[in-house]
């Protein structure tokens, strides 16, 4: 059975409910308490040097993954209200991001942004003519691609184009590649998809960029989590998840974050923002850790 037919149109294998852990494989808190922590970390975070204006954060991963999902959950729980600042689709079909966009997050006062920003992108597809080019991900990741482009899953970016931007500067280059992975069908990712991952992962690993996969659709991937997202350290099921992406990509384990997006809510909820905000929080400080290597 074809990653299309499942994933676009059928629905993923129903998840067994297994036992979970007596105590969590890792620990979190799950509080208002820690909400508040965690949020004042993300929001006063600096930038450590004045050799970059922001961080730029490069979202991939195959179409309808969550990526563009994942920008409005990060929002929505930075404002504290439902937000839609990155267009998505929940149908199936081809990728909705069709242009290399910059996402630039407000703060509490007009004219204020937090020190980072998502740079999101078409989604990755097992068919070369429908899904962004692996040579456009690795065009991006060095600064080349200039912001509006709009992606031709025929032909990439070169040199030869006006566009090409042959002489990026750091701000223009990506400071942390984020590969989006949906938990509900990790089992079913086809070879092609994989294989186009490892080469932008292969390409960030020379360019010495840090490196996070953000495991999304918990609750469809386990239904002990879909209960309870409290859940989500003690469930055997997320775990051999991660374990797995960890195979599949070579991503160490304390560089796995799972998270549920924001899809079906209007109002925020303190356990969906603290697994968001413990992932942004590495995610920031992962790519303030390369900015201050060059």
């Amino acid at each position: 059975m074809s990653w299309k037919i499942n994933w676009f149109w059928g629905t993923p294998p129903a998840t067994k409910y297994s036992e979970p852990f007596e105590d969590p494989w890792r620990e979190m808190i799950l509080s208002d308490k820690q909400r508040q922590r965690v949020f004042k970390e993300l929001k006063e975070f600096q930038i450590s040097t004045s050799t970059v204006r922001h961080l730029r954060i490069l979202l991939h991963g195959p179409t309808h993954s969550g990526k563009s999902s994942f920008i409005n959950s990060v929002n929505t729980v930075l404002q504290g209200r439902n937000t839609t600042v990155a267009l998505a689709n929940s149908a199936g079909g081809f990728s909705f991001t069709r242009k290399f966009q910059t996402y630039k997050l407000k703060k509490d006062r007009s004219g204020s942004f937090f020190p980072f920003v998502f740079n999101d992108i078409m989604g990755l597809d097992e068919n070369d003519s429908r899904g962004v080019q692996t040579d456009d991900i690795i065009s991006v990741l060095g600064g080349h691609v200039p912001e509006g482009y709009t992606f031709n899953p025929m032909s990439a970016l070169t040199k030869q184009h006006m566009e090409y931007n042959s002489a990026p500067s750091l701000d223009d280059k990506v400071h942390c590649l984020v590969s989006v992975l949906p938990g509900d069908v990790i089992s079913l990712m086809p070879q092609g998809i994989l294989e186009k991952m490892k080469k932008v992962r292969q390409k960030a690993i020379d360019l010495g960029i840090p490196q996070v996969i953000i495991i999304t659709k918990v609750d469809s991937a386990c239904k002990l989590v879909s209960k309870d997202l409290k859940m989500i350290y003690k469930s055997r099921k997320i775990k051999e998840k991660m374990q797995e992406c960890s195979n599949l990509l070579d991503v160490p384990m304390h560089c796995i974050f799972p998270v549920k997006n924001y899809c079906e809510e209007i109002t925020t909820n303190t356990n969906v923002d603290i697994v968001i905000l413990t992932a942004m929080n590495n995610i920031v400080h992962f790519a303030n850790d390369f900015v201050e290597r060059q």
